[in-house]
């Protein structure tokens, strides 16, 4: 039996930023997540860093909660935001009356927000609309979920916390009207144990009315699907909103090379992320009055996630809060030392962990204060290591995997390529991700396919979306002789099928002929279904 003082459920990036939070006070624990770290809400958003404008008329509180974590985020994790702003824009589908009421709101709120000439938003954007009637600037930005997700872990393990992936809890330990421990399930192994602990705290999202049901505690999530499509193209510079009541469709994010359209809103099963060619019809004819040229943009791929909205009463959808609620059982339904956190944004975990922690602490007798607003997530590399990187990596290789992995990860790459030179060839071209990255994660212990290295490196989500990746690192791990199946084929299956889900929606134009493509590679030349080929 393990023992720790508290255990958290969901490795996501509420989970993971009151591990960091907790481990940063001195509080052992222990995370705890059924898949891997990152693949549920966390990992399935547009990747926006609120401002709170969208929310500033009718969810005050969640708006100023994302005001102030923006500008924390932008400073401790600031490898992770592109630092642009967010325009607003009204076009003549838009209300105008809700403009004033807005302005109104954001300046209670705290937030910026700056008239911009039209001249000027155009030559800032020069492919949106010219049908928009008026525009403002504000403090939005862009952040990447995956790679501050993985800082914010990095973060907690130097500071003594611990995470245990592909781990089911099957139940929750109880005695006297107290939480003691939980009961879990290794996924691989089937192994079955218990954890011991004095504190549990569950932060899985739209899946936290399914755990406080171990404990027999119904409490009133309502999972939201929100899907996307990722454009193939830098469409904006900048953050584009439409100002108008938040709804489907309305904002534009930029990623590096790409653009995130989101997002939807669909009362759903927190275990749904299928996406139909339906919403993408649907979200695309709403965007063109964003974009008026939008079809002619390639889309990468479709995907979706699911909100963990909490409501006290029976509000779903856009009509439920933003905000979070953290629910103490103990006083709300008579099960002390176990809490339930829903609802929040990407945005605002971090202020959620340090609420989370202000209240649990003392519960367990540590009254250390927060500090995770004043840290930065990783460490600034050296110039000196910066040169050696840029010796050894391919083009400008040096600089994304130094803000994918880290200062300290980027010197052990640094020096198991001086050794051994063939670990700085590129495996995936798209994302320029190095053999020495994809070894690394692949001897993490919390690795078992190709998808948990996607994760962490970006391999496979650029233009050809694995298709001249894949077998590459396939080969790569089975050169390491990881034993996480005999059948090489599911290696590739496994892979493969996750990205065809999300191209599957948008199969038409240049799509079809990428599928093609694909498909003659693995099914036809690598023959990965192992279909018996007849011979006449």
């Amino acid at each position: 039996m393990l023992t720790t003082e508290v255990v958290i459920i969901g490795g996501g990036a509420t989970g993971a930023g009151i591990l960091r939070d907790l481990s940063m006070r001195g509080v052992k624990a222990i995370l705890i997540e059924r898949g891997d770290l990152g693949c549920g809400t966390s990992s399935r958003f547009h990747g926006l860093l609120h401002s709170g404008g969208r929310y500033a008329v009718r969810d005050k509180n969640a708006a100023i909660e994302c005001i102030e974590e923006n500008q924390i985020l932008r400073r401790i994790g600031k490898h992770c935001v592109e630092p642009i702003s967010s325009i607003f824009i009204r076009t003549p589908e838009d209300d105008e009356a809700y403009e004033g009421t807005w302005l109104e709101a954001c300046k209670e709120a705290g937030i910026s927000t700056k008239p911009l000439e039209l001249s000027k938003l155009f030559e800032m954007e020069p492919n949106v609309s010219r049908k928009v009637k008026s525009a403002y600037l504000c403090p939005g930005a862009a952040i990447d979920g995956f790679r501050m997700l993985w800082q914010i872990f990095d973060s907690a393990n130097r500071h003594g916390g611990k995470t245990l992936t592909y781990t089911n809890v099957i139940g929750i330990d109880s005695e006297n009207g107290k939480v003691v421990g939980v009961t879990v399930q290794d996924m691989h192994s089937k192994e079955i144990y218990k954890i011991a602990c004095n504190y549990l705290i569950s932060a899985t999202g739209p899946w936290c009315s399914r755990v406080a049901q171990l404990a027999g505690i119904d409490i009133n999530v309502k999972p939201s699907k929100g899907s996307l499509i990722a454009f193939n193209h830098r469409i904006c510079t900048n953050v584009i909103h439409r100002l108008h009541k938040p709804s489907d469709a309305d904002i534009f994010v930029p990623h590096g090379t790409v653009t995130i359209l989101g997002t939807t809103s669909i009362d759903s099963d927190p275990d749904d992320n299928s996406t139909s060619q339906e919403e993408v019809e649907c979200m695309m004819k709403i965007g063109e009055a964003t974009f008026e040229n939008l079809r002619d943009y390639r889309i990468l791929r479709v995907f979706a996630g699911c909100r963990p909205l909490y409501s006290a009463g029976n509000s779903s959808g856009r009509n439920a809060s933003r905000d979070f609620a953290a629910i103490d059982h103990g006083k709300e339904h008579g099960l002390a030392n176990f809490m339930s956190v829903c609802g929040g944004k990407f945005t605002t975990h971090r202020q959620m962990a340090q609420k989370v922690c202000d209240m649990v602490c003392p519960v367990l007798g540590n009254t250390a204060k927060c500090t995770t607003h004043e840290v930065p997530l990783i460490e600034e590399p050296s110039e000196q290591l910066m040169q050696r990187a840029k010796a050894v990596f391919p083009s400008y290789a040096a600089e994304l995997a130094e803000n994918r992995q880290g200062a300290q990860r980027l010197e052990q790459l640094v020096k198991d390529i001086e050794k051994d030179n063939k670990l700085g060839e590129i495996v995936c071209e798209c994302e320029n991700v190095s053999r020495a990255e994809i070894n690394a994660v692949a001897e993490d212990s919390t690795s078992h396919s190709i998808s948990d290295i996607r994760r962490r490196t970006r391999l496979g989500m650029g233009t050809c979306q694995g298709t001249f990746c894949t077998y590459r690192a396939v080969g790569t791990v089975k050169s390491l002789k990881k034993d996480w199946t005999e059948d090489t084929s599911k290696l590739f299956r496994e892979f493969l099928e996750a990205r065809w889900k999300g191209i599957r929606p948008v199969l038409w134009g240049n799509q079809m002929r990428d599928v093609d493509l694909t498909r003659g590679i693995y099914e036809v030349s690598l023959n990965i279904n192992h279909e018996e080929k007849k011979h006449e």
